[in-house]
């Protein structure tokens, strides 16, 4: 018996399509997650957004806690105070608009009691809409 040996080997190829598709799905992503850093009143690097220029933005009321628990609203230092009296500072500072935002920037070393204590001030106040601001991990 004689068998043919195949004189001519295919040799393989790297399909370069399937890689790109995946490379431009993971570019799209990243560059939709992207975010911004935003400077506070105690020095906190946090993300920001920009939004429509053209739409009605509710007044926003920042309120900064740092890792010793001490808060600022709207860059006046109150220090270490209750929820009542933080309360009274929010409704001083939004006055009759409770239709404003409280936007929390809070240390990652400051305790869960002093930013539950601002939650709850804002409760009281009457403030119901409220967004905690984060930052991404260095890379």
């Amino acid at each position: 018996m004689k068998f043919r040996k195949s004189a001519r080997r295919d040799t393989p190829e790297v399909n370069l399509i399937a890689f790109i598709d995946v490379l431009l799905v993971i570019l799209i992503f990243l560059m939709v997650s992207t975010t911004f850093s935003k400077f506070s009143a105690l020095k906190l690097s946090l993300p920001t957004a920009t939004t429509n220029p053209e739409q009605a933005q509710p007044k926003t009321v920042s309120v900064a806690i740092d890792a010793s628990g001490s808060v600022t609203v709207d860059s006046r230092r109150l220090g270490l105070i209750e929820p009542k009296t933080l309360a009274a500072a929010l409704k001083q500072v939004v006055g009759a608009n409770t239709d404003s935002v409280v936007e929390i920037h809070a240390d990652a070393m400051a305790t869960h009691q002093s930013v539950v204590n601002v939650m709850e001030a804002a409760r009281l106040a009457g403030l119901q809409r409220l967004s905690f601001a984060t930052r991404n991990p260095p890379r």
